[in-house]
């Protein structure tokens, strides 16, 4: 299986990523992978932050002569925008991990906890996922996203749910990641009335998976599902309160006949004329499209900060302030992305595991060319 850690703060020297179990003989296309990166840091409300880094990777280990080789992969991502004063963090924003961080870890303030747990280590995240990506395209599966929804402006639903991969691809082109010119500049004008009254905004994201295998995941065990595992990755990213597959919470107003999916035979393979479902059923990939939208809370850090009480003096006080994004939900939706690039890719190397990418294509090839004769 792959796994990886992370590790790193927003204002240190840099990021760093290992990431065990990766095969063999995988192409490292490491502008690939910047371009991930700079995809990342693109975004109408982003911060200052975002025009000082300009985040590529370093290779530190596991690739030789331009492939993997098998052993575990190391990057880097250094910091630029580390020249601040880093003063102590007492007054702890409301919505943020500050206090909670603080207290657990038993700190007089909350720089180390900011220091961690803010968005920069998403940075890492993509990097990471963008070479699990690199793996997955090697079976032609592609993960795209978009923007839905920022600040109560929501894209017309029939825009985005007869899709092409050209079409979603287009949000790209997007400052703000949406399908529509029109509502590009209603968001555009909410994000700069939002960032001169010193607040800020969330949103929602849909994140879709293209040619997944049936068989990911698996129904015999709780944290084996595949639709659990692709949650709680995208749980972990920060801001993000919820997640829902397929018609997703619509499924409570309607009937089970007008839910589920029927299936059908075509003389090669089964498919579905829906997939209210979202490409997931009893916990293992169905072949139809993984579909998921996730929400983003407004961001913590406001200029026009919200009361709160200083941790040493214990007097009522207004939160503390640091450089932050008006809207960062078209970055989120790049680091979700790269999320379920991390997830698909290890089901992949449980489900067709070899310790090089020929092994895992033989076993893969294998197992589509049974699913015919069923």
């Amino acid at each position: 299986m792959i796994r990886y850690l992370t590790a790193g703060e927003s204002h240190g020297k840099g990021l760093i990523g290992i990431i065990e179990g990766f095969p063999s003989n995988i192409y490292f296309d490491i502008e690939f992978i910047n371009n991930e990166l700079s995809r990342r840091q693109k975004g109408y409300g982003r911060s200052s932050r975002m025009s000082i880094e300009k985040d590529e990777i370093q290779v530190i280990s596991g690739v030789n002569k331009g492939y993997t080789t098998g052993n575990p992969i190391s990057i880097m991502v250094e910091n630029k925008g580390t020249n601040i004063d880093l003063a102590e963090v007492t007054r702890p924003r409301p919505g943020h991990g500050d206090l909670s961080g603080a207290l657990k870890y038993n700190l007089e303030g909350a720089r180390n906890v900011l220091e961690r747990a803010s968005a920069r280590e998403t940075a890492m995240r993509v990097a990471v996922g963008s070479i699990c990506k690199l793996l997955l395209m090697e079976f032609n599966i592609h993960i795209l996203s978009h923007v839905i929804q920022i600040g109560g402006i929501k894209i017309p639903e029939e825009i985005y749910t007869n899709f092409s991969m050209d079409k979603i691809l287009a949000a790209d082109e997007s400052v703000v990641r949406v399908l529509d010119r029109d509502i590009e500049k209603k968001i555009i004008s909410k994000i700069e009335n939002t960032k001169e009254e010193g607040d800020t905004l969330g949103g929602i994201f849909e994140v879709i998976g293209m040619n997944i295998p049936v068989g990911l995941g698996s129904y015999t065990n709780w944290d084996r599902k595949l639709d659990g595992k692709i949650a709680q990755s995208i749980m972990s990213i920060p801001g993000i309160k919820g997640i829902e597959f397929g018609l997703g919470f619509e499924i409570a107003n309607r009937l089970g006949s007008q839910v589920h999916d029927e299936i059908y035979f075509d003389g090669n393979k089964y498919y579905r004329k829906t997939n209210n479902a979202g490409g997931i059923e009893g916990g293992v990939s169905n072949g139809e499209y993984i579909i998921f939208r996730a929400i983003m809370k407004p961001i913590p850090t406001l200029k026009k900060p919200l009361e709160t009480i200083d941790i040493k003096t214990k007097e009522k006080t207004l939160a503390q302030f640091e450089r932050s994004d008006v809207c960062a939900v078209p970055s989120a939706s790049i680091v979700a992305e790269n999320m379920l690039a991390c997830i698909l890719a290890n089901e992949m190397m449980l489900k067709f595991g070899g310790d090089s990418l020929e092994e895992i294509k033989t076993n893969f090839y294998n197992y589509m060319e049974r699913l015919k004769n069923r």
